[in-house]
């Protein structure tokens, strides 16, 4: 496949490593030294974006616009998620988004929904979520830590809402749950769920030792993009079976 890196910092680097050594060319490498408007489309087989939030909807509105399908990995601009599907559905588009493209972290996607679905049976048990991530990292809490945080809403009705601070706990209600973030030079990511009672603690942890992860899987999700129409996420490429 010709690719195109819209963003070429650290992770667009990595990106580029792996997709090469996959086979792959890169035709293009966005950046504030090489804006997109200079982005020949005709030369391109798909994108793959990691910015800022504030410049993902306009990343997507252009490669939409021009038949090209995209991959994003920028997080935080969920908010026009709607706009978006809508925009690439009356465009016959591509794009593939997710809050984090490493295999190892969506398999930690899917046991932290059916573990929130059996503790829902115990009401004892309190939940906090900690995620720590490198000094860099534009948006608190985390993509990957939004996701996880909906998803025991979504698995546990005991769970109505969660509150999230910087560095200390917050103050919670009967029903809430804690995400506290935290920022460290040179962390690719953790993410900790814990459910603690009288009795005991249950913990789930993810560790990143780099980001190789999440750009492998990047590519792998540009790959699995290839022909199709429509918008998906990871779960759609890694289809883990109930």
């Amino acid at each position: 496949m010709k690719i195109a890196l819209i963003g070429y910092g650290k992770m667009g680097k990595t990106i580029e490593e792996i997709a090469l050594k996959r086979g792959h060319e890169i035709v293009a490498r966005i950046s504030t030294s090489n804006p997109i408007d200079t982005l020949d489309f005709n030369d391109v087989d798909v994108a793959i974006e990691f910015t800022a939030p504030h410049f993902a909807v306009s990343h997507i509105e252009l490669c939409v616009n021009n038949n090209t399908p995209i991959v994003v990995g920028t997080t935080a601009w969920n908010a026009q998620l709607d706009y978006v599907k809508e925009l690439v559905a009356q465009n016959e588009g591509s794009l593939l988004y997710a809050s984090n493209f490493s295999i190892g972290v969506n398999m930690f996607f899917d046991i932290n929904r059916r573990l929130a679905k059996l503790m829902s049976m115990y009401e004892d048990y309190n939940v906090v979520l900690e995620e720590t991530h490198h000094t860099e990292k534009l948006d608190s809490p985390s993509g990957t830590a939004v996701s996880l945080a909906n998803d025991i809403m979504l698995s546990n009705p005991n769970i109505s809402s969660w509150i999230h601070e910087d560095e200390v706990a917050p103050e919670l209600k009967k029903g809430q749950m804690g995400v506290i973030s935290y920022r460290k030079p040179n962390v690719p990511g953790t993410h900790t769920i814990t459910y603690n009672s009288d009795i005991d603690t249950i913990e789930l942890t993810h560790i990143a030792h780099n980001r190789n992860g999440f750009a492998l899987g990047a590519v792998i999700a540009a790959e699995w993009l290839a022909g199709k129409k429509g918008v998906y996420t990871m779960q759609d490429v890694i289809k883990f079976e109930e």
